[in-house]
């Protein structure tokens, strides 16, 4: 019997940059819009017809530590054009060897948020990249 994989136990690799780990990675999802389409002499149900699709904007958390990598990624967009990368995802098994893939074609950063700042909490300083892309594939 298979047994299905825990979603806490992954790795994310940015092509070209060392951005090291990541707590948190959220938005995979992609869906076609369904355009309706009827002619006068059809029956009342009209035909239903794909769309555009659309992939959600991925979002990467991880622990502030000394790299600029990330930042220094969008800031590059923001100071010229958006620099494109393919990121992949890999799910791990408990044997840490991949169990499932997916590669994020085309991304790049188009938000980064610092991590806010208490004093009276003991919580990990989290900064986050929200990425835009241009499509999404399962590998393995």
């Amino acid at each position: 019997m298979a047994y299905p994989h825990g979603k806490f136990r992954y790795k994310v690799e940015i092509d070209g940059l060392d951005a090291g780990g990541f707590s948190e990675v959220s938005g995979f999802d992609v869906s076609i819009d369904v355009m309706e389409y009827r002619e006068g002499d059809m029956v009342r149900t009209p035909m239903k017809l794909p769309g555009l699709r659309k992939y959600s904007n991925i979002t990467l958390k991880q622990g502030l530590a000394d790299s600029m990598v990330l930042y220094d990624w969008i800031i590059s967009g923001v100071d010229g054009a958006a620099d494109r990368k393919t990121i992949t995802i890999t799910l791990l098994d408990e044997e840490e060897a991949p169990a499932a893939s997916w590669q994020v074609i085309n991304a790049w950063p188009m938000k980064y948020t610092a991590p806010d700042f208490n004093a009276s909490s003991s919580e990990v300083a989290i900064e986050t990249l929200e990425i835009a892309h241009e499509g999404m594939v399962r590998v393995s």
